[in-house]
């Protein structure tokens, strides 16, 4: 019987690391490959506010009609000055995300072309709202939420978010434990005060619901601190901090890969809108990102083989540049698709082209791939989903297509 790719990677992994897992800050247990096998799949995503221009991070350098359009921010050609890293004859990435062309070599890098929502608008505010809800027509919950309704997980802190909020992708009824970014992730918050917590069992004390929702929140909130104190300790050996999208993915993959059994997180990056200055702004940006994920990838060790990261944004920009070194806001869009999980090394979706005929209203790029059957072939594959649960984590949206994405 063949073996998948996943499963060789996971057994591989857990092999080389003898089995020991900590416990705690000093005790460590054994596990054994069966155990390790058991392990649950993990989902990260990413969503890159501001709306990251996919035609400067995953170049199409074939196309002459790129180059025209952007004379000043268009990225160079392999084999020239900073230019794309070829990843399969047509496309390049982008040369500050260096550090994820071992991920693609590897096949745990792929990508989705020319995708995205296609009732969304061309304002940042209600294009990211309908990325988290999953549709245009709902309100009130967002899709991960809706997910860890239909997962068999018990754990306080199945799912976390990484931010200052929480974000409307994880709103609804499911509990979700919240973590800071950077090194402010397990720094103490009003919450973990004595006196505010026994205010707040008073006031919930006397309805059930909101009492059981708190207290799920009050136990993630314990958990993700007890796993997070031995990495800070460790961090504060008068060393300095690593930049801070890399400090969170080392948390992040801690949570993940220890006690905490962190199965489903999110997080986002903001600082996307480039109307001014594209060129400076991708570098900046990317860079970060780029050695984040790879330190994120090697951080999760064996729980990697059956992690899938998500790198989204709200929509593309516009095929031609401004007259500022910029794009404007703009339609179609690349999806990132990282980890053990993922069958890549390859592109997904059906490229339209950048001629002047196959442009969404004469100057943005198309979308041929809705970016929901993305995202539902991906949980169906790696969690698998069937019909219905899926449908009721998008169920305001009839799949079209199905993308072979996990391997």
């Amino acid at each position: 019987m063949a073996i998948k790719r996943r499963d060789f990677l996971r057994q591989t992994a857990w092999a080389g690391a003898a089995g020991l897992t900590a416990v705690g800050a000093h005790g460590w247990v054994w596990r054994s490959p069966a155990q390790a096998a058991a392990r649950s799949p993990r989902l990260i995503v990413i969503l890159l506010r501001g709306a990251a221009d996919g035609l400067n991070i995953v170049v199409p350098y074939q196309e002459a009609n790129y180059y025209a359009a952007r004379p000043t921010m268009a990225i160079a050609k392999p084999g020239e000055e900073d230019g794309a890293l070829d990843l399969d004859g047509q496309f390049g990435l982008h040369p500050a995300l260096k550090p994820l062309m071992a991920q693609w070599k590897a096949g745990n890098l792929a990508f989705v072309q020319a995708t995205g929502l296609k009732d969304v608008t061309r304002s940042h505010f209600q294009a990211q709202d309908y990325w988290e809800s999953g549709a245009a027509n709902l309100s009130g919950s967002g899709w991960m939420n809706r997910l860890l309704g239909v997962l068999p997980g018990t754990s306080a802190t199945q799912a976390v978010s990484i931010g200052n909020a929480m974000p409307l992708i994880f709103t609804g009824p499911q509990a979700v434990a919240s973590m800071a970014f950077g090194q402010a992730g397990s720094r103490e918050i009003q919450i973990d005060r004595p006196q505010i917590q026994v205010a707040f069992d008073r006031l919930y004390a006397q309805d059930q619901r909101l009492s059981q929702v708190y207290k799920a929140g009050r136990e993630a909130r314990d958990v993700l601190l007890k796993s997070l104190s031995e990495e800070q300790v460790a961090a504060s050996k008068g060393a300095p901090a690593p930049a801070q999208f890399e400090t969170t993915a080392r948390y992040l993959a801690q949570l993940m890969s220890g006690d905490a059994a962190t199965q489903v997180a999110f997080m986002e990056l903001g600082g996307w809108d480039s109307h001014v200055n594209q060129r400076g702004l991708l570098n900046r940006q990317l860079k970060p990102l780029g050695e984040g994920l790879a330190v994120l990838a090697k951080s999760l060790g064996a729980v990697y083989a059956d992690t899938a990261i998500v790198v989204m944004s709200e929509f593309g920009r516009t095929v031609a540049e401004n007259g500022n070194g910029g794009s404007e806001h703009g339609y179609g869009n690349a999806m990132w698709l990282l980890g053990g999980a993922i069958k890549g090394r390859q592109m997904y979706g059906e490229w339209p082209g950048l001629a002047e005929t196959a442009l969404h209203e004469s100057r943005d790029l198309a979308i041929t791939t809705d970016a929901r059957d993305v995202l539902m072939s991906l949980l169906g594959q790696h969690f698998s989903l069937d019909a219905g649960a899926l449908s009721q984590v998008f169920p305001a949206y009839q799949r079209l297509k199905n993308l072979s994405l996990v391997s």
